[in-house]
């Protein structure tokens, strides 16, 4: 039996883990403490939770446990970043290389920066989805001081050649800021191997609780320093104010440990999924994948549909499947996805371009009942479309 709708929108958020949903209780009820309050065992007790925290999120990513910076979410982590870096090495240069399919967290703040004086360059990609390293090279000036690429894609799953990435950055002494709020949990991330030196992700993309995230900063070779954005007690190294989450940061680490001990046998699974649903939609003629199929993560398929019926097509199943036309956070305008058009796909093309996102939760008699539903859909409103224009003529 199938519970509708079948949610196949992970890559928005996903379902919190059972385990770490228990791990997290006691510390809102028993040992509550301020993590900061070091004169009684209620403050000693949140804080050994979130250090341990800190040392599960670290090992995910092989970093040293002091490189992690807690923060309320992806989202200020990709601020804290840019920004305090903008104004830590304003002495050095003003000068941002991006890419145009960033998501809008990094996109909206190189566009606060450059009110304040930036120069920020957007790299464009080619029709995969790739940006092109020989146009990474030619953009770096004497003035630059961060090159900031995402990990994956969150529309298309789309992996960017990040080590070579890293080596680019460091060959030119330039920090290398990489937003993998997608990729932590659904494949390997090794910050060190990726020459990564400032790195942004989020719990609640791994089955963790909204509300905490995380910042990877280097702390040697190079040591990365930054500017706080959030003033106010001097916690997390003096880069972060305020009072920890610390259930939150709990659940954090408990996911990203389930998540390394679950990693490439749970990737194997939903890639099996992934291409058993693509597949049977592709073969049935009604759509094609948009951007590359090789370089991708292993749980999201976006899909182009034939004869405009994107659009229609979502609000048509949408009692059925909980999908989506492209990023949540771009989901309230009626604009066509910027990442598919920068991909050179059509604004049409892109109305008609559903995103399936699979996760840990993900069953194969859900996937046998959403490629039902969508093909028997897609069929019938093709039909339609092609009884209407023969009515018109």
């Amino acid at each position: 039996m199938v519970n509708l709708p079948v949610y196949l929108d992970n890559n928005a958020t996903t379902q919190m883990d059972e385990e770490v949903l228990e791990f997290m209780l006691p510390y809102f009820t028993q040992y509550y403490g301020n993590a900061a309050s070091h004169s009684h065992s209620y403050g000693w007790q949140a804080e050994e939770a979130v250090e341990l925290a800190r040392e599960k999120v670290a090992k995910l990513i092989n970093a040293e446990t002091k490189e992690i910076i807690f923060t309320s979410g992806a989202t200020e982590s990709i601020n804290l970043a840019l920004k305090g870096i903008f104004e830590m090495y304003a002495a050095k240069g003003n000068h941002i290389i991006t890419v145009k399919t960033e998501h809008k967290a990094v996109l909206d703040t190189c566009t606060h920066i450059e009110k304040s004086g930036g120069e920020i360059t957007l790299l464009p990609v080619n029709d995969d989805g790739l940006i092109d390293l020989a146009d990474l090279e030619k953009a770096i000036k004497p003035q630059t001081i961060i090159i900031a690429v995402m990990y994956a894609n969150n529309e298309t799953g789309l992996i960017q050649p990040i080590k070579e990435i890293g080596k680019i950055a460091r060959k030119h002494g330039i920090l290398f800021f990489c937003d993998a709020t997608q990729a932590i949990g659904k494949i390997p991330v090794n910050v060190l191997d990726d020459n990564i030196d400032i790195m942004s992700f989020s719990a609640h993309k791994i089955y963790g609780p909204k509300g905490v995230g995380a910042l990877y900063v280097r702390r040697r070779d190079p040591r990365v320093r930054l500017i706080a954005q959030i003033d106010g007690g001097g916690h997390e190294r003096g880069m972060r104010s305020g009072t920890l989450n610390v259930p939150g940061i709990a659940g954090f680490g408990k996911a990203c440990e389930l998540c390394l001990l679950h990693l490439l046998k749970e990737g194997e699974r939903i890639k099996s999924l992934r291409d058993k649903l693509e597949c049977a939609i592709i073969e049935s003629g009604l759509a094609l994948v948009n951007g590359s199929i090789k370089n991708r993560l292993p749980n999201t398929s976006n899909l182009q549909f034939k004869h405009k019926l994107g659009d229609i097509l979502i609000s048509k199943i949408s009692k059925y499947l909980a999908v989506s036309s492209g990023s949540a956070c771009t989901s309230a305008t009626l604009e066509p996805s910027y990442v598919l058009q920068a991909m050179d796909v059509e604004k049409e093309d892109a109305r008609s371009s559903i995103r399936f996102s699979l996760g840990r939760f993900t069953t194969e008699e859900e996937i046998n009942f959403t490629i039902q539903i969508v093909n028997d859909v897609a069929t019938q409103l093709y039909y339609e479309a092609e009884k209407k224009s023969k009515v018109t003529i």
